[in-house]
């Protein structure tokens, strides 16, 4: 894997010390990485994780809007976050490698590096009561 900007580096170091879930895709939209907070949700370990596009992240996790209806990826938060350049939230279910079924509450965010690159989007998610 080529090497990643060190604005990434820097926060996936960051996020493998955070308690909240966390994952991490690239401008490519690739998923780079999600911490040990995360898999629990995700019900698979990062290590053991295969290497994902955002657009196969539905799919492999089966995520719904809270009616059951498929989510759609550019619906899904991070994809916005990355492609629009903006913020996005949603509430959706998804079904962990683990097969639980959680309700998750998603916040997205662009990462803009200096002189405005563009290097991926951060995604903060938790378990909510359904």
């Amino acid at each position: 894997m080529a090497q990643k900007e060190i604005e990434l580096i820097l926060l996936r170091q960051w996020a493998s010390y955070m308690a909240t879930p966390i994952w991490i895709a690239d401008s490519d939209e690739n998923l780079l990485y999600f911490n040990e907070p995360a898999e629990a949700i995700l019900g698979l370990r990062f290590d053991e994780a295969p290497e994902l596009t955002l657009e196969e992240l539905p799919a492999y996790f089966q995520l719904t809007t809270e009616d059951g209806t498929p989510l759609l990826w550019e619906a899904f938060p991070p994809t916005v976050a990355l492609r629009d350049h903006r913020p996005s939230h949603r509430r959706l279910r998804g079904r962990g490698r683990d097969g639980v079924w959680r309700t998750v509450e998603v916040t997205a965010f662009p990462l803009a590096g200096q002189a405005g690159r563009n290097l991926g989007a951060v995604a903060i998610f938790w378990e909510v009561e359904s």
